[in-house]
């Protein structure tokens, strides 16, 4: 165990000297999506809560047409791209994709108008044949990493028999494709390319860049070092434990939970839960290979592995504990988001393998060990384990799909601002899409001092659905602005915007304008 430990160690040291990184979520726009604007503007500036990296930026402008000279800039946390000096009126679309220095991609789209607005809309840029080629490349690199150098890793340190390798060997020799083909899909992912694209340098290049490159590296090593161990050689053991080893590192190098603050906590709790993963999911396919064709030596190998399983699982349970919490950020995240979903059926897998795990630890192997003829019982029971295991790793590949309830940023309100010489009115509208919205209004005279009012009306109509003006009168709060909470918009759409404010008994000051409401 002391080579275990120094290799550990080592391997830590390399993998914990890349920078700090989370999950990347923009935190403003400007111009704010869905203005509208007198001319256009020199650039459109977005700004994220953390370095990014440019992955595919796409303009169209108000005619619909794709735009390549479109100039972006990237520097620290804000992406800038100017526009062309011919940017035509209408509705404008900015769509981005971007790297976060999790390896991962955040994407969406900007709209806004200049002059009369135009039926442009965003880019559909999702590929569920994509997506399905992510989540089960990802699946067979679990496959290599847990069933495949985790039973080599059974058979050479705790079995001491290389027995029932047949599995191992073909999960390592799925794996090792399926990680080449994430690096891929993940490239063709950052960049919004179609898959004819991977004969191109560009998806390959820009996926080496990010932390997944150096990753899935560390991964496949893991595994080409796991099918060496599988000869008949004398360095075969210390090859076993170093790619054991690799399976953590490599996880603990990437990832939305690697990632997160604190990184001294996150980074080797990955680490050690994806040793305790290893130690459990690998055992299983040599174990029911021992049990099948039981011998002097299979008693003292399933008492063995039943021992180690007890420490690998209650890591697991301290490791998965600690990362939880930190995922999820509040206990209604586990409810409320699909992280959490996916989550709450992790864990009702997990609950079912802890209870056949208990059943092995507690009943069949003391049965085993005092003669009885328990072999059939803790054969089906280690062979139930297996599709559970499965389904807990498909699940876990969902997670590539959607950030952790922690990184979610409360989205950016819609900006409205109207002025006339006489007044000026600030509007802002959370969230700025179909459904409910509340409304903050600032209220200024012309010189953007504070205008005080007797009482404040909003009025807002969708000619376009032949919806008439729905009023609400307006509160004022102790922020000193003045609250609509709770309008109900039930279109999205191009709503009439109209704003009274009783200054006087005699006196009311009324300004107008419109706002593009989006699809919820």
């Amino acid at each position: 165990m002391r080579l275990l430990a120094a290799l550990a160690t080592l391997l830590l040291i390399a993998g914990f000297a890349t920078g700090a990184s989370a999950h990347a979520a923009l935190i403003a726009v400007e111009p704010a999506s869905g203005s509208m604007l007198a001319s256009a503007p020199k650039a459109v500036e977005l700004r994220f809560n953390e370095v990014v990296t440019p992955g595919a930026i796409l303009l169209i402008d108000g005619a619909g047409l794709a735009r390549d000279d479109a100039r972006v800039n990237a520097a620290g946390e804000t992406i800038s791209v100017v526009m062309p000096s011919d940017l035509p009126q209408g509705t404008a679309v900015v769509s981005y994709r971007v790297i976060s220095e999790d390896g991962h991609p955040v994407s969406g789209s900007v709209i806004f108008s200049i002059g009369t607005p135009t039926a442009t809309r965003p880019p559909v840029t999702a590929d569920g044949r994509l997506n399905a080629l992510i989540w089960l490349a990802r699946i067979g690199l679990y496959l290599g990493l847990f069933v495949g150098v985790g039973g080599v890793f059974f058979a050479r340190w705790i079995a001491l028999s290389m027995i029932g390798m047949t599995v191992p060997r073909v999960a390592l020799t799925i794996g090792v494709p399926c990680a080449m083909a994430s690096l891929g899909a993940l490239g063709l992912d950052l960049l919004g390319l179609p898959p004819a694209a991977l004969a191109t340098m560009g998806p390959w290049k820009i996926a080496f860049a990010t932390s997944a490159g150096p990753a899935l590296l560390v991964a496949i090593a893991a595994m080409l070092l796991a099918l060496m161990a599988l000869r008949s050689a004398w360095y075969a053991r210390a090859l076993a434990i170093i790619a054991f080893v690799g399976v953590g590192l490599s996880l603990a190098m990437t990832g939305h939970a690697a990632t997160a603050p604190p990184e001294a906590l996150t980074r080797p709790a990955i680490f050690l839960h994806g040793l305790g993963v290893t130690i459990w999911i690998g055992a299983l396919a040599p174990l029911v290979a021992l049990v099948s064709k039981p011998t002097s030596a299979t008693l003292p190998v399933v008492n063995r592995f039943s021992r180690i399983a007890a420490l690998a699982v209650a890591g697991l349970a301290l490791t998965g504990l600690a990362l939880a919490i930190v995922q999820l950020d509040k206990p209604a995240a586990l409810v409320e988001t699909r992280y959490g979903f996916i989550l709450s059926i992790k864990l009702v897998f997990v609950t079912g393998l802890l209870a056949l795990a208990a059943l092995n630890r507690f009943r069949l192997t003391p049965a085993l060990a005092g003669g009885q003829n328990a072999t059939p019982a803790l054969k089906r029971s280690i062979l139930l384990e297996g599709p559970i295991a499965l389904a807990i790793l498909a699940a876990v590949a969902g997670w590539r799909f959607t950030p952790p309830p922690r990184t979610i940023v409360p989205e950016t309100p819609l900006a409205v601002h109207i002025h006339t010489d006489k007044a000026m009115f600030q509007v802002l509208v959370s969230p700025g899409k179909a459904g409910v919205d509340d409304f903050v209004l600032q209220l200024m005279t012309g010189d953007a001092a504070p205008l005080s009012a007797k009482e404040v009306t909003l009025a807002l109509s969708l000619p376009e659905r032949g919806i008439e003006p729905i009023e609400r009168a307006a509160s004022r709060g102790p922020d000193g602005y003045w609250h609509v909470r709770k309008v109900e918009l039930p279109f999205a759409g191009r709503w009439h915007l109209r704003i009274d404010a009783l200054v006087t008994d005699f006196e009311k000051i009324t300004l107008e304008d419109d706002l593009e409401v989006a699809p919820p």
